[in-house]
């Protein structure tokens, strides 16, 4: 008998979305690296990829997160090799 058991059993009531299955699961049936949540219902559960979906592309469009066109540059740092 094993004396350490790798448990992946969660509380009742939590919501994850599993990745790997594309499917919602009350409880983690999978391991943490292939899924999101716990969420607190079936139905946060199940917008899991489109809620994901809109955080990246609010990263990607982010004015802050990229740099401007000369912005940052100082002196003798220009990419011409001047």
């Amino acid at each position: 008998m094993a004396l350490f058991k790798k448990r992946t059993a969660g509380k009742p009531g939590e919501w994850y979305y599993c990745l790997e299955h594309k499917k919602v699961e009350e409880g983690p049936e999978c391991p943490a690296k292939n899924r999101f949540g716990p969420y607190a219902s079936r139905e946060e559960a199940s917008h899991a990829m489109e809620n994901a979906a809109e955080r990246n592309l609010e990263w990607d469009t982010d004015p802050r997160w990229h740099d401007r066109a000369g912005k940052g540059k100082g002196k003798g740092d220009d990419e011409s090799g001047d």
